[in-house]
């Protein structure tokens, strides 16, 4: 598969092992009654690449919505627990004080303004910016993704979804992010666009020391393009580690690279081994 040539993530020399978002203890309820997020704590050092996987219904979406102060757009709250960046509480902070703080998303399901151009799209993720560089900026998006200068003028509703995956990511570029949240990118695109996307990825965490957080259900991209990830199920952390330790991991290889794992050991009971080995 081409995705399997995503190129290994570097670390840029200076880089410390210094959380820049730190998730503690995280517990994340919907109308009040409904767990999202149970114990959730992960870590996002400084200038690393980290990857959150899980199948549909584990707690991605949740988590992200946690990070990025949108959970109250869909009747969640967090009930206990903590989100830092640099130090600094998110919880309760708006969605514009995040991103002005330096974190950015790319949403699942791209969230487009699709009667918008691709130009008009791409400067929509400078709004929060001041300096006089968008147009530099800009440019350089167009640089790294060439079919979107070819359609800066296209209507972005008609573009393919490659295309569109690629205006999302270049429009939360434009706000100049410190760490990306990356929310399902390689949902619904062939794998040859997924691996491009991804080389994007670690070529801005190798060339600007972008952190980058990954929350996929593509386990292999994913695991490739990181250097250390964490696996959800039922919204906790059954399972962490180096990205490589993980790809050989039995659990990691009979659920989501689709190794040879002993098949007859169920799920759950491989689950609540890893879950009992988290709480020792």
């Amino acid at each position: 598969m081409a995705v399997q040539h995503v190129s290994t993530p570097t670390t840029r020399s200076g880089d410390t092992d210094v959380p820049a978002l730190s998730v503690r203890n995280l517990e994340v309820v919907y109308a009040g009654a409904v767990v999202g997020l149970s114990g959730v704590s992960i870590d996002v050092p400084s200038g690393r690449i980290v990857a959150v996987l899980g199948a549909n219904g584990a707690g991605k979406t949740t988590l992200v919505r946690a990070i990025t102060g949108l959970l109250f757009n869909h009747d969640g709250r967090i009930r206990d627990g903590s989100v830092e960046y640099g130090g600094v509480a998110l919880v309760g902070a708006s969605a514009g004080t995040i991103v002005r703080r330096g974190i950015c998303q790319v949403p699942e399901g791209r969230m487009l303004f699709p009667r918008l151009t691709v130009e008009e799209n791409l400067r929509c993720g400078a709004a929060t910016r001041r300096d006089k560089a968008i147009a530099e900026d800009l440019d350089r998006i167009y640089e790294q993704f060439p079919r979107l200068s070819d359609r800066r003028r296209q209507v972005a509703g008609y573009l393919s979804g490659g295309e569109q995956q690629m205006v999302a990511v270049g429009r939360a570029l434009m706000a100049r992010p410190k760490l990306l949240v990356c929310d399902e990118l390689s949902l619904g695109l062939a794998p040859m666009i997924v691996n491009d996307l991804f080389e994007h990825l670690t070529e801005l965490n190798a060339e600007q020391g972008t952190s980058v957080l990954v929350i996929e259900q593509n386990a292999r991209v994913a695991l490739a393009a990181s250097h250390y990830g964490y696996v959800l199920e039922t919204g906790r952390v059954v399972i962490e580690g180096e990205s490589a330790t993980l790809q050989d991991d039995d659990f990691v290889q009979e659920f989501y690279l689709g190794g040879a794992g002993d098949a007859r050991e169920s799920y759950e009971r491989i689950a609540d081994r890893y879950r009992q080995r988290g709480e020792a």
